[in-house]
């Protein structure tokens, strides 16, 4: 990809870095969540669930603001962070941190249908063998739902990669910071003979997207085989 830039790249290795930090991040938060709506029966589960999908439903530029107050310098969240030297307003950890927030019910609900689908009496009888709930859900549970932790965490990087709303609100559009991919194309269509750039960068978007599902795919296919 020569045809780049050195800004458009630097605005595509910023977008994979985030985008890899927000999955890894959410996985296992995404991977307990999932469990605890597929097997938990507690009194909560269905505000547990709502909260979960609130992403989905929530305009970005409000979930962006609400991460503004939660981690800006001021606020308590914020200075603890910054005390633990990991800053994430205006930060390029807060664009990971908004793409985390923002992908994380992508990738709960496959898992929580995969292990919806495991059966229980697997883990059960495993048990009967000795082997502790730790043990089960490591040797039982993930194997045999691999085909939907595989399709979680594609769709959370996908959504990653694509996230905008709540990246720019949270931590604005800095280049060489949190100039990820779609902040850039806005940011590139707002400037005369900008176009050229934006639609590279579109073109980098869909291949990377459509590298994204066909990795998916070939991964699923070879998981349920």
């Amino acid at each position: 990809m020569g045809w780049l830039g050195p800004e458009e790249w630097q605005a595509v290795l910023l977008s994979l870095r985030v985008s890899l930090v927000a999955t890894l991040v959410a996985l296992p938060l995404g991977l307990a969540v999932a469990w605890a709506l597929a097997r938990g029966r507690f009194r909560g589960h269905a505000l547990l669930s709502a909260l979960v999908h609130t992403p989905l439903v929530l305009p970005p530029v409000v979930t962006g603001y609400l991460l503004l107050l939660a981690f800006n310098p001021s606020a308590p969240l914020g200075a603890m962070m910054e005390s633990l030297g990991l800053p994430l307003a205006f930060r390029w950890t807060g664009a990971a941190l908004a793409a985390a927030v923002m992908a994380f019910p992508l990738m709960v609900r496959p898992i929580r249908l995969a292990f919806e689908n495991v059966d229980p009496a697997l883990e059960e009888t495993a048990g009967t063998l000795g082997a502790s709930r730790l043990r089960v859900f490591l040797t039982v549970t993930l194997p045999l739902s691999r085909t939907g932790i595989i399709a979680g965490v594609v769709l959370a990087f996908a959504k990653a990669m694509g996230e905008f709303g709540a990246t720019i609100t949270f931590v604005a559009n800095i280049p060489g910071e949190t100039r990820t991919v779609p902040s850039a194309i806005y940011a590139f269509l707002q400037v005369p003979g900008g176009d050229a750039a934006a639609w590279r960068l579109v073109l980098v978007a869909l291949v990377l997207s459509l590298g994204a599902v066909v990795v998916s795919e070939l991964l699923t296919r070879r998981a349920a085989r």
